[in-house]
């Protein structure tokens, strides 16, 4: 049985939102909080990568902090790799919900990302060493570009999932 770890980027410094969005409160729960609940059901353990407290395990971004998210999967996957996981599925804490069939569409085959948000990912721990070395390097800290280099496929093209980045961006979804 593949073991996948469920990892919530949340190091971003969150400057369109004013504050620690990751806290902010959506129908009375933290978008962290939303986050975890949307990987848990798909993954064997959880963790946070780039914050320094969490509910659960946090990991930081590797090599180092400020390489945006990337940095976040990179520090997810040599995570996962240390303790035995076979594959990280990764999401940002400003994305509260994913879809079921999002989540088939990126692990029903190898590397994926969802087309729309790369943040969302499912990444196979043979990645972890690739992008490290990218990273140290100074490579592209796009997601996108670095993952059609790595052979990581965009799945779902055309599906968009709810993203946070504004204070008014979290009113409009609280609404809904």
């Amino acid at each position: 049985m593949i073991r996948i770890l469920g990892a919530v980027l949340a190091g971003g410094q969150a400057r369109r939102f004013g504050s620690d969005k990751a806290l902010a409160s959506l129908d009375g729960t933290a978008l962290l909080d939303h986050a975890l609940a949307s990987l848990a059901p798909h993954v064997a353990a959880l963790v946070v990568v780039g914050r320094v407290s969490a509910p659960v395990p946090v990991v930081p971004d590797r090599p180092h902090p400020g390489l945006g998210p990337l940095g976040g999967i990179a520090g997810a996957l040599a995570y996962a790799a240390a303790n035995g996981f076979d594959a990280v599925l990764t999401t940002a804490c400003d994305t509260p919900a994913l879809p079921e069939s999002l989540i088939t569409a990126l692990r029903s085959g190898g590397a994926a990302h969802a087309a729309e948000a790369p943040t969302v990912g499912y990444w196979p721990v043979t990645l972890a060493e690739p992008l490290a070395t990218h990273l140290a390097a100074g490579g592209e800290r796009s997601i996108r570009r670095w993952a059609a280099t790595a052979g990581v496929i965009a799945a779902c093209p055309g599906v968009t999932l709810a993203n946070v980045n504004t204070p008014d961006d979290l009113a409009r979804l609280a609404r809904r």
